[in-house]
Parts: structure tokens; C-alpha cells; sequence
């Protein structure tokens, strides 16, 4: 006996066996973002960090290995944040032991920012096992799954982007009215 096909289309009920759905998809793709979520909040507590902090450490240890040099304008710009922010923000990451201002090696009048290797080492430590995991298992696709997985995310990147976009478009036009008054 055959479920109705009204459940199969609402993403309420899904019959044993079958294709896999849009809606199936789409609940793994969520359920990934959840995991993915709940992993850089037990990162976070784990080093004691928000995730402002995590990111420029990412940025800083990204960076570092392509071997350029940051400053801090290259970590507001990237965070999208003020200097003022940055500041506090590199402040709070130099007291907790993830990063050392130096001097820049060709401008006297600048500084640069470097995380310091025991913040390398903690965060290889934290993530190392899961990436591994992540990097086996992509391995593990042929050349044509990882095309057709990369195609896959770089599309719902772009519908989440223009959805940021418009949702920005959306508060500008709101933000507009009240200051001018409704258009006539």
C-alpha cells in the first residue's frame, strides 16, 4: 500500500525506500549547517573565543601558510569591522595567547598581526580529526561527484547570497521611507 502522495510532497513524511527528494536535500543540508553550527560553538568555548575571534584566527592561520603578511586593516576589511573594533578585537587575542603584534618588515610606521604557534597547534588539535574525516570522505568521490557537489554548494551559496542582497535592498527601501516618507 502506497503512502498518499500529499505526504510525499509536504516533506512531512517520507516513505521507506524511493528516490531521495528536493525536501531530503534540502533537511540534510540543514541538518549539516546544524552540525557545522554546534561544532564552532564547542570550538569557541573549547578556546575560549567568540566567533569574531575564531575567524580572524582562521584568517591569521590561512594567511600565515599562503605566507603573506597581515595587518590589522587586512583583518577589519576581512571581518567587515572598524579599526577601533579590530583593535579591542586583537587585544583580546593577544591576552588569550592566540596572537603577537611584530613590527612589519618593510614599513616602520606599521605593525603586523601573527598567531602564535601554540594557537596553531590548539586549533590543529580542536578541528585536526574532524577534517581529516571531511577530507577522506571527499576523497572517497569520483572527479564527477565532487563536480557535481561543488556545482551543488556554489549554487546555494549564491541563492543565500541573493537572498542577503535583497534582504539589504529590502531594509534600505524600509529605512528610506521612514526618513523620507512613503513615495507618492
Amino acid at each position: 500500500m502506497s503512502e498518499p502522495q500529499e505526504y510525499t510532497r509536504s516533506g512531512y513524511w517520507y516513505p521507506d525506500g524511493g528516490n531521495i527528494s528536493t525536501v531530503d536535500v534540502l533537511n540534510m543540508l540543514r541538518r549539516y549547517r546544524a552540525a557545522e553550527t554546534a561544532m564552532r560553538a564547542r570550538t569557541r568555548a573549547s578556546m575560549g573565543m567568540n566567533e569574531t575571534d575564531l575567524m580572524a584566527l582562521r584568517f591569521l592561520l590561512r594567511e600565515q601558510r599562503a605566507g603573506r603578511i597581515v595587518r590589522p586593516i587586512d583583518i577589519a576589511k576581512m571581518l567587515d569591522i572598524s579599526t577601533a573594533s579590530t583593535t579591542t578585537l586583537i587585544d583580546r587575542l593577544e591576552k588569550g595567547g592566540h596572537v603577537r603584534r611584530e613590527p612589519h618588515p618593510t614599513d616602520r610606521r606599521a605593525g603586523v598581526v601573527v598567531p602564535t604557534v601554540s594557537s596553531d597547534e590548539e586549533v590543529r588539535a580542536t578541528l585536526g580529526a574532524m577534517h581529516r574525516r571531511m577530507l577522506a570522505l571527499v576523497d572517497e568521490l569520483s572527479d564527477d561527484e565532487r563536480a557535481v557537489v561543488t556545482r551543488f554548494l556554489a549554487g546555494m551559496t549564491a541563492a543565500i547570497e541573493e537572498a542577503s542582497d535583497l534582504d539589504q535592498e529590502l531594509r534600505d527601501a524600509i529605512r528610506d521611507e521612514k526618513d523620507t516618507g512613503p513615495a507618492r
